[in-house]
């Protein structure tokens, strides 16, 4: 064929090709705010078009007999229309994959879990779309349980704060007008137990305090090899009053050897609102044991009462801020150092973590076991 004729055939091809694909183009433009089957239509339309019209003109230009243009003019109708058709069809299959996702993405935004929902996608692409969409619901409601038990946890933490202060302060008002009126018998008396109170308001906002800066990651630490041992020693020396005056017997089993990195005034907070727990919960003449214990990364620290134990179900909640349950395992009356609030466990978990370990409670129905991993290297 000579070159003139492929340059000319060329030519008329891209000419209708350029005319077809142009109006598709304006139709597109109009179109653009329609539907997506719609104007994927509009593409399979121009492309299928763009090819017709191409063959059709270039086999009228080579001036075929009749017979053969007729036969052009119909295989090329025929394979046009199959063409439109499976293109059409394909289409309308992407088109249910995509409103497959939307609905996907709607559940998701209304807080439902797609659980496997994943398999309505219709290819490989909108597949893993819809696995991500599925994985991303899982996540929002996890995070959107978390945000519902804090926020009752918060409710919880307020108004028992609330109920603690309020206590306290009637106390010490009634106090004050029985003084300023002159109808206290015994002011010395009056004075210790404000005191008293004044005390017990120290601790609990002490305690919000130093939870406020652990929930906000602002708790600054300062660490430096400290021995367990010395930690358990001084907690029960602290605690030892209170112990003796309930006949309960404090079992020290630490080793001098047991060292960690840690901060020796955070930790000592752990140790006594752990023995204050421990006290408030194991009954006259009990017996309390503290255990260190080396592992293969980490020391343990245990407290073992041998009070009634934790229910199972409460294990969970025992470190949420201001949760006290049935049976409390926090000191209802506020040992000196401790709030009294329900704080004392979250701020122990707080500290803890801080320190890149570990704490965990345990019951087997003849008393409670706290346990404390520390890295050895923390």
């Amino acid at each position: 064929m000579p070159f003139a004729d492929v340059v000319a055939i060329a030519g008329i091809a891209l000419a209708w090709a350029l005319l077809v694909s142009g109006l598709g183009g304006i139709s597109l433009w109009l179109l653009r705010r329609r539907s997506l089957m719609l104007q994927m239509s509009v593409v399979i339309l121009a492309v299928v078009l763009s090819l017709a019209a191409g063959v059709l003109a270039v086999a009228e230009a080579m001036y075929i007999s009749p017979h053969d243009l007729l036969v052009v003019v119909v295989v090329t109708v025929i394979s046009a229309v199959v063409a439109l058709i499976v293109a059409l069809l394909l289409a309308a299959q992407l088109v249910r994959g995509v409103r497959s996702l939307e609905r996907l993405t709607h559940s998701v935004g209304d807080g439902e879990r797609l659980g496997g929902a994943g398999r309505l996608a219709v290819n490989a692409d909108f597949a893993r779309v819809a696995q991500e969409l599925v994985s991303t619901s899982e996540r929002l409601a996890a995070a959107r349980d978390e945000v519902q038990l804090l926020d009752r946890s918060r409710r919880e933490l307020i108004a028992w704060i609330s109920h603690d202060l309020r206590s306290p302060l009637a106390g010490l008002r009634a106090m004050t007008e029985a003084l300023d009126d002159g109808l206290a018998e015994d002011p010395a008396r009056f004075h210790r137990q404000m005191r008293r109170q004044i005390d017990h308001m120290t601790d609990l906002v002490d305690s919000l305090f130093q939870l406020s800066k652990i929930t906000s990651g602002t708790l600054v630490l300062d660490l430096e090899p400290m021995s367990l041992h010395d930690l358990v020693s001084d907690a029960v020396a602290e605690l030892a009053p209170l112990a003796q005056a309930k006949q309960i017997a404090l079992v020290e089993l630490s080793s001098p050897d047991h060292v960690v990195i840690g901060d020796a005034r955070e930790l000592a907070r752990v140790m006594v609102n752990l023995l204050a727990n421990a006290l408030e919960h194991t009954p006259n003449g009990g017996t309390i044991r503290i255990s260190t214990a080396r592992e293969k990364t980490s020391m343990v620290l245990s407290v073992r009462d041998s009070g009634t134990g934790i229910p199972h179900d409460d294990l969970d909640r025992v470190f949420e801020p201001g949760w006290r349950g049935n049976d409390a395992r926090t000191p209802r009356d506020g040992i000196h150092g401790t709030s009294g609030a329900g704080l004392g466990l979250a701020i122990a978990r707080g500290i803890v973590e801080a320190h890149d370990g570990e704490i965990s409670a345990h019951s087997d129905g003849t008393g409670s076991r706290f346990d404390i991993r520390l890295p050895v290297g923390a």
